[in-house]
């Protein structure tokens, strides 16, 4: 299959992660990086001046995380393909790649050019590339029937993630512009659901499964 060349904009805050990237994609891979940054804010002014074909997203960034930069370029009506990359591979987070409908996922342990060759691949020939650690994980998700996914709705989800973060009810609902009771209801509902005695256990539950790796920008849904 002949190779599609194309441009690439890498966002990466790791300067030296980000010239091996760059010299693996121009190098090994005969793409061409037309712009780089560290943060998400540099990430979407690049895209909208830049028009890349493809953004390499590193999804935690000092400023803004990946996930919302998407959600900003999506808002701004700019519509590259977005490649994650990302060393966190918990069960959460990806999760929420697969909801943000972004093109691939590239995990960072792999630390593999063949990887990223792949993945590149796919995106120019217009499909998408999700990591086999990714795709195991996704089918363990789908498989189990009291998988969070199953018995928790999307508002708390986002509870849960505030709540993993050690915020009191208080705080949880001051920052979603919720009545603390109301908080309160839904932590209940949430230990009920998941089938915890305990606030501390629903917190560690939280931070194993990722629910505190990367901050959420909460926007509450309808029927809250």
């Amino acid at each position: 299959m002949q190779l599609v060349s194309m441009k690439l904009l890498l966002v990466e805050d790791q300067v030296m992660f980000r010239e091996a990237i760059r010299k693996s994609c121009e190098r090994d891979l005969g793409h061409k990086v037309i712009g780089e940054c560290g943060t998400g804010a540099e990430a979407i002014a690049l895209t909208a001046e830049l028009r890349p074909d493809v953004v390499l997203l590193d999804l935690f960034l000092p400023d803004i995380d990946g996930l919302t930069v998407v959600e900003r370029l999506n808002r701004a009506r700019l519509f590259p393909k977005i490649l994650a990359l990302s060393s966190h591979c918990d069960d959460y987070t990806l999760f929420r790649v697969e909801k943000s409908g972004i093109s691939g996922f590239v995990d960072k342990n792999a630390n593999s050019t063949a990887v990223l060759g792949d993945a590149l691949k796919a995106l120019a020939n217009g499909g998408c590339y999700y990591s086999a650690v990714f795709q195991s994980v996704r089918e363990a998700r789908r498989r189990n029937p009291r998988a969070f996914t199953k018995v928790l709705t999307e508002w708390e989800l986002e509870i849960l993630a505030l709540i993993g973060l050690a915020l009191s009810d208080e705080e949880i609902a001051e920052r979603l512009d919720l009545s603390s009771r109301t908080v309160q209801t839904h932590r209940s509902n949430i230990m009920q659901k998941l089938k915890m005695p305990n606030t501390p256990k629903l917190m560690r539950f939280a931070a194993e499964n990722g629910f505190t790796a990367i901050p959420l920008t909460p926007t509450p849904p309808s029927g809250r």
